[in-house]
This record gives structure tokens, sequence and C-alpha cells, in this order.
């Protein structure tokens, strides 16, 4: 048996690729599935189960195109309703992967769908769990999605339903299982996600806070809901696409892939209203761009920001990248349903610079430049979130999280110069390109952000001040 997990660090995503004896199976794939396939056929193995552990809300699956692709049969656990052909399994339905074989073990808490995996290897020994989002490492899956979906679920109903699916299906398992989570640090399907990718479920035991057996039902629902941050505004979006079906992602490349030279991106993107997406690092893109373009760098978590900053799912998208980079930024705006590419600009932003057309830049200087001007009592802006502006923040600074600021466009002057920042300067330049699309020109962002600021003489503190919007 080999089962072997395979790791998205921008999405901070785990799929799983079980093989047994000639036979695979795909565990909660992502929607390029070509990967899958290949590793199947380095084994000479057939796919014969695409297995989901739910409905996903943070990224669209692969598991349309993988079994059009290979004829393997779609696996849900019970009470899902997905608009097309699968298998809805059984509470302890037991699959065979060769002479291997995986339960389905139904464990609602996260989604009402929601079920974890017992794989059981040749011998009949129970290797590991793939868990989902119901048991992740230091951390479980936060149960307040569904109900952006289903409004009747409510958080404290789904919170109590995890409580029991831990109690009674997982904790009662072997200490020796090994644990494979859908997501690790830095997902926001949870709060206090590990670093670390996989562990024994008998050290989860130990030193996960929800697996306490001393905690009671009511103080474990307390401590789950406690800190939950607005999830992000694409997670409903996605959980409909992966419910209803989506158009497939040879097509969606295909309809993207299209180079237009300058004249004819100009062209097009003041006839089709699109959004001028450039991907090119921060120091790159403040040194120039073009006018009314954002900035989301594709070499920080590209996919996230973009669900949480593009509002419209179906935005149409003309992107500018580095040379040979549109088809990753392609892949990446699919992976969380973002399908409106219509194209991207030949030969990039140099090409913009050549044919002499009209740009505009980013003012970015190093912390000094804050530090040297502090006496004077200048507005700071920090976009971090809120948990890290209650960590440490520098004295009198605003904080107005990334994700709020078009809600909070009116707290932001136009005419009074301020600093802007974030931990290290890639979030801090997406706000700084969006308040330039919006009309903002009075600000300096600040190189290498609250790291850097860190260095110097500014004041700081963790005190909660006034100024904290949210």
């Amino acid at each position: 048996m080999k089962i072997e997990q395979i790791y998205t660090g921008c999405l901070a995503h785990a799929a799983y690729y079980l093989e047994c004896n000639g036979e695979a199976a795909i565990f909660d794939p992502l929607r390029e599935v070509q990967p899958y396939i290949e590793r199947a056929k380095k084994d000479n193995s057939k796919i014969k189960y695409v297995f989901e552990t739910h409905f996903h809300a943070d990224f669209v699956s692969g598991h349309l195109d993988l079994a059009k692709k290979t004829g393997a049969d779609i696996v849900y656990g019970p009470t899902a309703k997905p608009n097309f052909d699968a298998i809805v399994a059984e509470d302890g339905q037991l699959f065979k992967i060769g002479n291997c074989t995986v339960k389905a073990i139904h464990t609602p808490g996260h989604t009402l769908e929601s079920t974890t995996y017992l794989v059981i290897d040749e011998t009949g020994k129970s290797h590991g769990i793939i868990s989902g989002d119901t048991l992740f490492i230091g951390d479980v899956g936060r149960p307040d999605l569904a109900q952006h979906v289903i409004a009747e679920l409510t958080e404290e109903k789904l919170a109590a339903m995890l409580f029991d699916s831990l109690r009674n299906k997982i904790m009662t398992l072997p200490d020796d299982l090994i644990v494979y989570p859908n997501h690790g640090a830095g997902s926001a399907c949870g709060k206090n996600m590990s670093k670390e990718t996989t562990d024994t479920l008998g050290h989860q035991k130990e030193v996960n806070y929800a697996l306490n057996p001393a905690l009671t039902k009511e103080k474990f629902i307390k401590d789950l809901l406690t800190g939950l941050t607005a999830p992000p505004s694409y997670f409903p979006s996605n959980v409909l696409l992966n419910i209803k079906g989506y158009e497939s992602f040879d097509s969606v490349v295909e309809k993207a892939m299209h180079a237009y030279n300058v004249n004819d991106f100009e062209l097009i993107a003041n006839e089709t209203e699109a959004l001028v997406l450039d991907t090119r690092n921060a120091e790159d893109f403040k040194n120039g761009f073009i006018p009314n373009s954002i900035n989301i760098g594709l070499e920080g978590s590209f996919a996230q920001w973009v669900g949480e900053m593009i509002t419209d799912i179906n935005q149409k998208i003309l992107l500018i990248t580095y040379e040979n980079k549109a088809e990753e930024a392609i892949t990446r705006l699919s992976r969380v349903g973002y399908d409106g590419v219509i194209g991207y600009l030949e030969g990039g932003f140099n090409a913009w610079l050549d044919a002499n057309k009209s740009i505009e830049t980013i003012e970015r200087e190093n912390a000094d430049a804050l530090a040297i001007q502090y006496t004077q009592k200048p507005l700071i802006i920090d976009v971090r979130k809120k948990s890290e502006f209650d960590s440490e923040h520098i004295v009198g600074a605003l904080n107005i999280p990334l994700n709020q600021i078009n809600q909070h466009l009116a707290e932001i002057p136009k005419k009074q110069h301020f600093f802007l920042h974030c931990a290290g300067g890639y979030r801090s330049m997406i706000a700084a390109s969006i308040l330039k699309q919006r009309g903002w020109y009075n600000f300096t962002e600040i190189r290498g952000g609250f790291a850097e600021m860190a260095k110097t003489s500014l004041p700081k503190t963790n005190y909660v001040c006034p100024t904290t919007l949210l």
C-alpha cells in the first residue's frame, strides 16, 4: 500500500493518493487533475475512486474532471446531495482499493456531509484517517461555513455535531493511526492549525485543545466559536460550484490562454470593463503599472487574496504576468473558481512600456523614512489582520485589515498624507494598488512592512488602542 500527501502550500491544501495492487484512489483533488493521472500511470494503476471528505469552500475540487477522464466513481459521505452522479456512502460503508480498504465514517460538524475515511492496509491493520476538515493538526474545522449556504445550519448546531463526531467517532480510534488532514497552517478553514501536516491520533489527543476529554460540550462550542473571523467572501460560491458542477479545467485554460498585443489589450480592457490584474511582485509593481490595475502577486497567497479582494467570482480578468507565468496564474485562479480570465498581455508590462503607454507608480520607502517623521505624528495605516495588530503594532497606528479596506474607505483621507504597511509588504501593495485605483495618491507604502519597522526606534505596543476600527 502507498499513501502520499500531495501538498499545495499557496492554498495550504492536502490531497491524498492511495495505491494498492494496481488500483488507486484520490482524496480531495485540486482543480487541475493531470498530476494525479500521471501519478497513477507511474504505478501502472487505475484510479477507481475519487473520495471527497465534504463540499469544499476554499477551493474548487477536481472531482468531476478526474471522474470524466479516468472513469472513477465519485464518493461523498452520508447526506450529501450533489447535482451529478456520485456514490453517497452509508456510515461505515467499505470500499476496496486493490487489497486495501477504505471505510467511510460520517463525522458531521464542519459540514453536514463531512466524512472521515479510515484507511486499512492489506493485512487488515488500520493505518490512518483522511480527516478532511473534521480534524486538523492542532485544530478542528470551523463550523460556521455551511450556514452561508443553508441558513438554518447555525454554527452552534454544527459545533455540537462536531463535538459528538470527535468524541464518538474519532477519539475511539487507535492512537497509532496517522491523521491526514485536508489543510495546514494558513488555511481559512480553521483558526489554529499547526505547520505540521500529519501526526498520530494519539499525540493529537494529548495536544489538540478540541480533543481534550475534560471539555464539556458547552465549553467545546464556546472555545470553537471564540475568535472566528468572517470567512472569505468567495467561500459560498466555491461550495455551490462543488455541489452543482463547473466548466472543465481544460476549457477554462483554453479560453484564458489568449495573448493580446498592447493595442488589443487596451481596447479589450476598455470595451469589456475587465479587471486588469497585475501578478508581478510588489517591488516591480511599484516602479510602474498600467493605470487602474491592481496588484496581487503570484509569489504570495495569490488565490486566497484574489478571493478576498475581487468580490465577483464571475469578474472578467485580464492578466499582467512575468514571461511564461500566465498559465500558472490562470490555474491558481481556477482553483478558487475565478474562471473569468479572457487573456493576458503579450510581452508583459515591458511591452506596455515599449509602446510608450501611460503608467502610474507607488511611492515606497524603507521603514527609516517613517521613523524620521514619527515625531510629527503622521497617520499610519496597518492593513494586517486584527490578531496581528493586537499582538504588536506601532503606537498610534490605525488598523484597517486588508480584507475590510473597501468597507472603510471613508476613514482614509485623500488630502492628508499617510503611511501604509502590512507584515512584509505583500498585502500593503495590494492595498496601495486598490487605493490608487480609487483615487488616493498622497501616501507612502513601507517596504518590508512591520518586520522592518520593528528594527527601528519606532515605539511599539500590544495595547489595542481606540484607533482600531475592527
